[in-house]
């Protein structure tokens, strides 16, 4: 098992930018691939962002690419979800996500978190 704890969301206005922080813990967290994924009222979860347990490699949605960074720390066990430049329209829940084997689909995940809401005001 692994539990996952987001933190770092908030309201921000348009143009700005937060950084959300995923801490888990558990089984070894240097195994897991790590993602962040959004979901919006009203719209299924979709993808955001995604990283190898290396950090050697990262993907991103086409609608955050350019803006958003993820990055990961795995001496803290932590992940992280730079983004600069929002707008209204990445007002979400987000959720922190780790997946053993490959595959971005929110349903190619293991372990999720509880999420953190972000809110952009125009």
């Amino acid at each position: 098992q692994v539990q996952l704890v987001e933190s770092g969301g908030g309201l921000v206005q348009a143009g700005g930018s937060l950084r959300l922080s995923c801490a888990a813990s558990g089984r070894t967290f240097r195994a897991y691939a790590m993602g962040w994924h959004r979901q919006a009222p009203g719209k299924e979860r979709e993808f955001v962002a995604d990283i190898t347990w290396s950090g050697g490699s990262t993907s991103y949605a086409d609608s955050v690419k350019g803006r958003f960074t993820i990055s990961r720390d795995n001496a803290k066990n932590t992940v992280y979800l730079q983004m600069n430049s929002l707008k209204p329209e990445d007002t979400a829940v987000y959720y922190c996500a780790a997946r053993l084997l490959y595959g971005l689909r929110p349903d190619q995940y293991n372990y999720w978190g509880q999420g953190t809401q972000v809110t952009v005001s125009s």
